[in-house]
């Protein structure tokens, strides 16, 4: 690691060795003793120098080996398309990657402005490209940003796709002296692309509504969280005939996220802005994306009370609905099929199989729902009907292969306008869901443990959890334990365990593979949750 450290420090960028120069030596321990890696989300990492930092020198070198992929795949001509968000250096690391693929004589369509993931998947199809990659770190803190990659079909890359690349990364030896075209050189190899794709991705959008009526009674807060949504998200509420109200101080694209406590719509302090909004326009709902525009988040105005509802709820809600509508128009096909993660509600499962819809499960990570559209689709034997994730993503068009928060922002307005002409709230229809199906505690708990110690005591607790397994938590009966380190049907290897009860409940218990953290996943069906969450969590909080 000291040749690595000096060899930074000799850099011929004096910005980078400036930087290394004030550090001491745990500071540098940190940003040296690993590379960023590739995780759930693609690679993310905080901004800043060294090999465990996301920087122009850590984008080139992913860059050259995804280059070095494509072509060996005869892939130059079809070309990448490249996004960015609204994050510190998003659009610098976007004109790396474009001129690190130039000066491999490699073809990119590099977006105008920022521009949500989900249309860069979509436009990645739309442009028969060979694949795509997109500058974010979705709803990571400011200090963050990350890399991610799309196949040809639009979907993340997989494990067995990504292997190859890190291979050819792997025999990058000096990531410092990687040539990378200025764009104003590269000539035909970069095309500038914006509003023509926007507009197609829009139509898209807008074809899923079930109810083409212009005016609907709901009124919407909305909060981009100083994001990518912004745009897309307000212009095609609008086209659908919505009352959307903006929380205008979230709405400039702010790299530092400057007026909102956390981007992610999982946590409650994001919505505190849009709650009061909601509040005093007494609205009906109050939704938000992350930065990306690939998450959902909603609190529910229910009877002046704010309830912000969890990835597993609004998923439910949306399932729910979708499979109503499809039934009610005639319009639900024999072979439909849903896709869900082994850490998402049971609740949803449920729901499915009551309309006769088939289930089938992935690993934690929207890229392998992904990748089950693709097989299936070249399979042609099932047709997609909805796919989701605990963690506020879903996807109901596959005109896009990753979550897409505006398409869930379309849908769960409109079932929020549809049961308020029954005269109910979403909170109401949840009720009735779980009175039909189950009433499922469904909690996320997560343990951030930073560093190299904080990786060494993640790895304590799942030791722990694989060698010292029992039979009955707090009076429920285990009925298997499945550790996904050993070959589990139908699922790659990864760091995962997974507690099922006997009552059909589970807990799921995995490290993250975006942020340095440990999550408990808790699915309990009508049981007091306080004594399990104490077994798994109890000596680490």
């Amino acid at each position: 690691m000291e040749n690595k450290i000096k060899r930074w420090l000799d850099c011929s960028d004096s910005e980078t060795a400036k930087e290394l120069k004030g550090l001491n030596s745990d500071e540098l321990y940190d940003r040296f003793y690993k590379e960023v890696e590739f995780g759930t989300g693609g690679m993310r990492g905080i901004i800043g120098t060294g090999t465990n930092r996301i920087n122009r020198y850590t984008v080139a070198k992913t860059t050259l080996g995804y280059a070095r992929f494509i072509k060996s795949k005869n892939g130059e001509e079809r070309g990448i398309v490249i996004a960015y968000d609204n994050r510190r250096c998003s659009r610098y690391f976007a004109e790396v990657t474009a001129g690190v693929l130039a000066s491999e004589g490699i073809k990119s369509y590099l977006f105008e402005d920022i521009r949500t993931t989900p249309e860069l998947s979509f436009s990645v199809r739309e442009l028969n490209a060979f694949g795509g990659i997109v500058i974010t770190a979705s709803h990571n803190p400011p200090e963050y940003n990350g890399y991610k990659i799309y196949n040809e079909s639009g979907g993340q890359l997989v494990p067995s796709e990504i292997k190859p690349i890190l291979e050819e990364m792997s025999k990058i030896e000096d990531e410092l002296s990687i040539p990378i075209m200025a764009i104003s050189e590269a000539g035909e190899l970069v095309t500038i692309i914006g509003k023509e794709i926007d507009e197609k991705y829009y139509e898209n959008v807008l074809s899923l509504q079930f109810d083409k009526c212009k005016k609907k009674d709901v009124k919407i807060v909305y909060s981009p969280e100083h994001g990518t949504g912004n745009i897309p998200v307000h212009h095609i509420l609008g086209v659908a005939g919505l009352d959307v109200i903006s929380v205008e101080s979230q709405c400039p694209p702010d790299p530092n996220f400057s007026c909102t406590k956390n981007p992610n719509p999982e946590m409650a302090e994001a919505y505190e802005e849009a709650i009061k909004l909601m509040k005093s326009e007494n609205a009906d709902l109050a939704i938000a994306t992350d930065p990306d525009c690939d998450r959902l988040g909603v609190v529910v105005n229910n009877s002046g009370t704010p309830i912000l509802l969890t990835g597993n709820q609004s998923g439910a809600i949306l399932l729910y609905y979708i499979l109503s509508r499809h039934k009610e128009q005639g319009t639900l096909p024999d072979n439909a099929v849903i896709f869900s993660t082994v850490v998402t509600s049971v609740l949803g499962d449920k729901i499915a199989e009551d309309f006769g819809v088939d289930v089938e499960k992935t690993l934690t990570g929207f890229k392998f729902i992904g990748e089950k559209i693709r097989v299936h689709e070249e399979a042609n034997d099932k047709s997609f009907i909805f796919g989701y994730e605990e963690s506020n993503g879903c996807l109901i068009g596959d005109f896009v292969r990753d979550k897409d928060g505006v398409q869930a922002s379309l849908m769960m307005c409109e079932a929020a306008n549809y049961y308020k002409k029954q005269g109910k709230t979403l909170i109401q229809v949840l009720d009735e869901i779980y009175e039909k199906y189950g009433r499922y505690n469904d909690l996320l708990h997560s343990i951030t443990l930073k560093g190299e110690d904080g990786n060494r005591k993640i790895i304590e607790i799942m030791t722990r959890l694989r060698e010292h397994a029992v039979n009955e938590i707090a009076g429920l009966q285990v009925s298997e334990i499945l550790d996904f380190k050993k070959p589990q049907i139908g699922f790659p290897l990864t760091d995962l365990i997974i507690y099922r009860f006997e009552n059909g409940s589970f807990v799921a218990i995995r490290p993250s593979g975006t942020e340095p953290k440990c999550k408990f996943y808790y699915c309990i069906l009508d049981a007091d949750i306080t004594e399990i969450i104490k077994y798994f969590e109890g000596e680490n909080r």
